[in-house]
């Protein structure tokens, strides 16, 4: 995006403070699972992404492609990434007082995501450990799926504030 006769647009951000309507790490609860909703990986947002992020044959070439291991045009890992992370934002982590994520680790691509595929985020906290009286350390496992079938999987550590004078997890 970019201004007649200047330099490109900053983008907008918008900071969000700690409100009484987010959930706090206090309020966390280990073990519970969020169904993270679901996206249809269309073949023009598939070669988009792919074409400015990671422009690989075998992700923008469908005749290179077809000749190539996958048989056709695949998602690339960055993309598959960016889904799973766009669905956590809307069904979890806005609602979530999140500071900031800490890591991303034991990334595992188990199958190549295709155009016309449709899939669906899960995430599962499985731990909330304090790190001071402002915020916790939130373990989390999150995955991508196609149907009954993982593409993606990984663990995430979230830092998440914690309500002031709050004792607990």
């Amino acid at each position: 995006m970019s201004r007649p006769g200047g330099p490109p647009a900053r983008p907008t951000y918008h900071r969000r403070v700690s409100t009484p309507h987010l959930v706090h790490a206090d309020e966390i609860v280990v073990g519970t699972s969020h169904d993270l909703g679901e996206h249809l990986v269309t073949a023009e947002e598939l070669l988009e992404f792919a074409g400015r992020w990671d422009p690989q044959g075998f992700h923008v070439d469908e005749e290179l492609a077809a000749a190539g291991a996958f048989g056709g045009v695949i998602a690339s890992g960055i993309h598959s990434l960016a889904i799973v992370q766009r669905l956590a934002v809307v069904a979890v982590y806005s609602r979530w007082a999140v500071v900031a994520a800490r890591s991303f680790t034991d990334v595992r691509f188990s199958r190549p995501v295709r155009p016309g595929t449709t899939l669906t985020g899960r995430l599962h906290v499985e731990a909330v450990e304090p790190r001071g009286p402002e915020r916790s350390l939130v373990h989390e496992n999150v995955s991508l799926w196609e149907g009954e079938v993982c593409v993606l999987s990984y663990r995430a550590e979230v830092y998440v504030a914690r309500r002031s004078g709050a004792t607990g997890p």
